[in-house]
């Protein structure tokens, strides 16, 4: 359907209207946008041209057979064979010395690495040299690091698991363990002795271990970590906390404010103290001298008494 009107919008408006249909189900075709022309002379209409989109005709569906065809069972996954290790042609020490010299010579370090395996498949590799303070790192994190990866060549190129231990030539794990266990025993009497609960500083798992083992049988504290790699530390807490009773204005235990402490006093020096209390208030209650001179007004008794001795006496002679 074609349309004119002074606009575009208007063409299209008018033959929506006329078709009886929305924006969204016709095809707009602008054949001229149309001009104003100089002073309304020489304007011109702008015609559209709008069609009714056609109607897409669904699919009609097939009626499904009533008989059920029989599920055929999944094909089982193949079984991933596992990754084939290397054979380079090197025994197992010859492979953990070329990996560690030549992690040291990146370093710029001069090392000498001794790998020893034995029956049990347990190989134990010492190592010599000037600068061990690198090579230990703090806490022994870069020891352990260096362990870890030889662990990992060594087992690569081997059929059977051979556990990797390095170490020093002073001997720096075992000093380790005999610190961490005095450092075990030491927090742990002061948890028992005060009753609160020590958190040690961060320890990889091989530390934690080592506190854990050293204190598992102990019947005063017990021990269990907090917190997330690689911060997880080891906390020594008391295994039965005294009871603790607060009261109110912060009385602690014996009903006495922090800093303060109950009064003790045997029989014979309370007796003794009542005594004392017995015969103050006796001297205060037979003295007429501070409760008469409060009582004396020269403006009232000026008439009665020339002075407060007369007023005294007078009183006096009253009570008896």
């Amino acid at each position: 359907m074609e349309k004119r009107a002074k606009s575009v919008e208007q063409a299209i408006e008018l033959a929506l209207n006329e078709l009886g249909i929305t924006r969204d189900m016709a095809d707009i075709e602008i054949i001229s946008e149309g001009s104003k022309g100089f002073l309304g002379i020489g304007a011109k209409d702008a015609v559209v041209n709008v069609t009714k989109k056609p109607v897409e005709k669904k699919p009609v569906q097939k009626k499904t057979e009533t008989k059920k065809k029989a599920k055929k069972p999944a094909p089982k996954p193949e079984e991933e064979n596992p990754a084939p290790r290397k054979k380079s042609g090197l025994s197992p020490e010859a492979e953990a010395n070329k990996f560690l010299n030549g992690v040291f010579g990146a370093m710029g370090l001069e090392v000498e690495v001794q790998a020893e395996l034995g029956e049990d498949n347990t190989m134990n590799i010492s190592l010599t040299g000037d600068n061990m303070g690198i090579i230990i790192g703090k806490r022994g994190d870069t020891l352990d690091s260096l362990q870890y990866l030889t662990s990992l060549v060594v087992n690569q190129c081997s059929e059977d698991y051979i556990k990797v231990t390095l170490d020093t030539s002073e001997h720096y794990r075992e000093k380790r363990t005999q610190t961490l266990k005095e450092l075990a025993r030491n927090k742990a009497a002061r948890v028992a002795r005060t009753g609160k609960k020590f958190t040690l500083e961060p320890m990889n798992p091989y530390e934690r271990r080592i506190i854990h083992a050293n204190l598992q049988d102990n019947e005063e504290v017990t021990t269990y970590s907090v917190g997330q790699e690689p911060y997880r530390k080891v906390v020594i807490a008391p295994k039965n906390r005294r009871p603790y009773h607060s009261g109110a204005n912060g009385a602690k235990r014996n009903g006495y404010k922090s800093g303060y402490s109950k009064p003790r006093h045997s029989a014979e020096e309370h007796e003794e103290h009542e005594e004392q209390s017995e015969e103050i208030t006796a001297q205060k209650k037979g003295s007429y001298t501070t409760t008469y001179k409060a009582d004396f007004k020269p403006q009232q008794h000026k008439a009665q008494y020339a002075s407060f001795e007369d007023y005294l006496a007078a009183q006096e002679n009253k009570d008896m």
